[in-house]
């Protein structure tokens, strides 16, 4: 049974909005990816530097050992995790039943005027085209159209993974 559900995707796609509705839904716990980076990486972000590799291994380890402690209780995590490597990292040591992707997709226009709306948050429409250069779509995920309406996108979530 799938005990850890990773809503991935660009910033500005609605991976929080989702992830949070989501958890509401299935009475997991919630777990915000943007909230265990490091204070380096805020700042790069806010500066509009993008993240290297080498800046994300800390993060990713970080939200690996939360995703591990609380996999038991089931888990939704909103989480970019826009490469296989980053990926790699969230679910070492995770059996490949226990967790499912769902890739929030959307085209670049529609996102980019998202990012512009958003208040309150370290990421610069700026840095969005960086994003979308290094997406690498996992090959086995759910797709999702962030047109839908957020609530019919967590009922179709749902009756994919449980039935």
């Amino acid at each position: 049974m799938v005990k850890v559900i990773f809503v991935m995707g660009v910033s500005g796609s609605g991976k929080s909005h989702i992830g949070g509705l989501l958890s509401q839904a299935l009475g997991f716990r919630f777990i915000e990816g943007d909230a265990y980076h490091t204070k380096s990486n805020i700042e790069k972000m806010t500066s509009g530097i993008p993240l290297t590799d080498s800046d994300r291994l800390p993060w990713l380890e970080s939200l690996h050992n939360v995703i591990t402690e609380n996999i038991s209780d089931g888990v939704v995590v909103a989480c970019s995790a826009l490469k296989a490597s980053y990926r790699s990292v969230l679910v070492r040591e995770i059996c490949p039943e226990d967790y499912q992707w769902i890739h929030l997709s959307g085209d670049f226009d529609l996102i980019f005027q998202r990012l512009q709306q958003r208040e309150g948050h370290f990421m610069p429409a700026s840095l969005l085209r960086s994003q979308f250069e290094i997406l690498e779509i996992p090959y086995e995920c759910m797709q999702i159209s962030i047109e839908e309406p957020p609530e019919q996108m967590v009922k179709r979530i749902e009756k994919e993974i449980y039935g």
